[in-house]
């Protein structure tokens, strides 16, 4: 087949599909110094929706931020995913097939959007070695749009559009197996509750690529996310380095003007993006513990000021609980291990506070960096309770139960794996009887799961009508374990068989219904 659509979209082939009345490009705030300017004529071949709402604020920080660059010129375009549920949010989804593959194939602008493409500038740590080489190597923003319900910025950013100054010798190309795997990850997230980018699109443009880390050729794509943000901490670390002062408080007064909370309000721009940032990294973290994720590559330059997690190559889901697993086979001490990543956050959170302590003095800093202990903490206790489908009590008795939660995943091990626990004890005591007649019901009579129990007995369910919803019908969870991943990317390697997929973010799609 020749794509595929998460549930609650359009079907595959819609030949009546037909354009809403069009609009051409119009002007969009922006630097000239940034513009490349759009052909007015192929601007013209988007269908608006009312709730299509172009803001490119980004490229108003102007010529010091970002490069103006050009989209590769595929020789394929084949449409393989197309998310019609994240692009409603957008005003997206009534494009025809043939305006998706112009905006996110070939990456014609937008209308009254941004005015063209834009590498971002930043540095980073990559495995806490400072590198001022980075910036967006094969990827850009493409645009900036409003969110339906929540009034968010959200960016459209690519990953294998091509080369950019920012290249450093690489084909600015994304492998069609990362891709994929970039596909599953978000979707599972976002079924979990984590805060995540979202893959927009996906299609594959007919390259073959040469990797060290997959057989080779291997396959093209290019990859569209919507993302809150693409703005690093490595975007500070970089004005930091090249010492524009100036720089850094305009981008944080940018940071705080349009993504400011309640929370920043009278407090100067560089505190007030610690205080933000922390909390967002604090939450972030703590829903990757409980979702049993390892990003795998925590380096400051895949750090964003919003706390969403994107950005994903070699993540992994555990298999059971440890906290010494890694997903990168290259992080060969362990340095972003699943039970490390919280303090891999910290670390990066205090070089963040070190690039904006150059436009406030460092004790100013220091207070909003140390709330990252306890935000976490009380994050992660929330966050178990969440997954779990009760209904939050004090601070001290869920962190009592999330405590409780990791003795009981260490003890069932292998046999229980993650998810499956989750999944088996969701509203708590209102599953017992299913989660004891359960394939996993002898290991539950183990003393960590007694006590569990017990702590379940004094809970209330969340909201325990959707225990009757059919994904809590089924004797096994959804999960997305490295071989299911494997497995799936073999069926599109061998056979061009995309059914596994399509399959696979069905169930996911069904199972972020019934835990929403």
């Amino acid at each position: 087949m020749d794509r595929a659509r998460p549930i609650e979209t359009r079907s595959s082939a819609n030949p009546g599909r037909s354009a809403a009345p069009r609009a051409p490009c119009s002007g969009s705030r922006g630097s000239q110094a940034l513009a490349i300017r759009p052909d007015p004529a192929a601007c013209q071949i988007m269908a608006l929706a009312p709730d299509y709402r172009p803001d490119p604020l980004f490229q108003t920080l102007g010529s010091d931020f970002a490069d103006p660059v050009a989209a590769a010129d595929f020789p394929e375009r084949r449409l393989r995913l197309r998310n019609d549920r994240a692009a409603a949010t957008v005003g997206l989804d009534a494009l025809t097939d043939g305006e998706w593959e112009a905006h996110f194939g070939r990456f014609t602008p937008l209308p009254g959007n941004q005015d063209g493409p834009l590498a971002l500038r930043y540095h980073g740590h990559q495995f806490r070695v400072y590198n001022p080489d980075l910036g967006d190597g094969r990827g850009f923003l493409f645009a900036q749009l409003r969110e339906r319900d929540s009034d968010r910025l959200l960016d459209l950013g690519t990953k294998g559009s091509g080369q950019t100054p920012w290249s450093r010798g690489g084909d600015g190309r994304l492998t069609l197996k990362g891709g994929v795997r970039e596909a599953l990850a978000t979707a599972m997230l976002e079924a979990q509750g984590v805060q995540t980018s979202r893959t927009l699109s996906l299609i594959e443009t007919g390259e073959n690529l040469e990797r060290t880390d997959e057989p080779s050729p291997t396959r093209s794509a290019v990859l569209v996310r919507l993302s809150h943000s693409h703005i690093r901490y490595g975007s500070f670390q970089r004005l930091a380095a090249i010492e524009r002062p100036d720089l850094t408080r305009r981008l944080a007064e940018h940071v705080i003007g349009v993504y400011s909370t309640a929370e920043a309000s009278g407090l100067a721009p560089a505190v007030a993006v610690m205080t933000r940032s922390v909390q967002n990294a604090a939450t972030l973290t703590a829903a990757w513990m409980a979702a049993g994720f390892v990003h795998g590559v925590l380096n400051t330059d895949n750090m964003n000021i919003n706390g969403e997690s994107f950005d994903y190559g070699p993540y992994r889901f555990l298999p059971r609980n440890d906290p010494n697993f890694v997903a990168a086979y290259f992080d060969q001490t362990g340095l972003y291990s699943f039970g490390r990543q919280p303090e891999a956050v910290f670390w990066n959170l205090r070089a963040l506070a070190g690039a904006l302590s150059t436009i406030t003095p460092v004790e100013t800093l220091v207070d909003p960096l140390n709330r990252f202990g306890d935000a976490y903490r009380a994050a992660l206790a929330a966050a178990m309770v969440r997954r779990l489908g009760l209904r939050p009590t004090s601070t001290e008795a869920d962190a009592e139960l999330a405590n409780a939660v990791f003795r009981a995943l260490a003890e069932g091990g292998e046999t229980l794996r993650w998810e499956p626990f989750f999944f088996d004890w969701f509203g708590g005591e209102a599953s017992e009887v299913r989660a004891l007649a359960g394939p996993r019901g002898r290991l539950y009579q183990g003393e960590a799961f007694l006590a569990l129990r017990r702590l379940f007995s004094a809970r209330a369910a969340d909201r325990p009508e959707r225990l009757a919803l059919p994904y809590f019908q089924a004797p096994e969870p959804e999960e997305l374990l490295y071989d299911t991943i494997e497995d799936i990317w073999s069926a599109i390697a061998e056979r061009d068989d995309w059914t596994p997929f399509v399959d696979k973010l069905a169930r996911i799609e069904v199972m972020r219904q019934a835990l929403a």
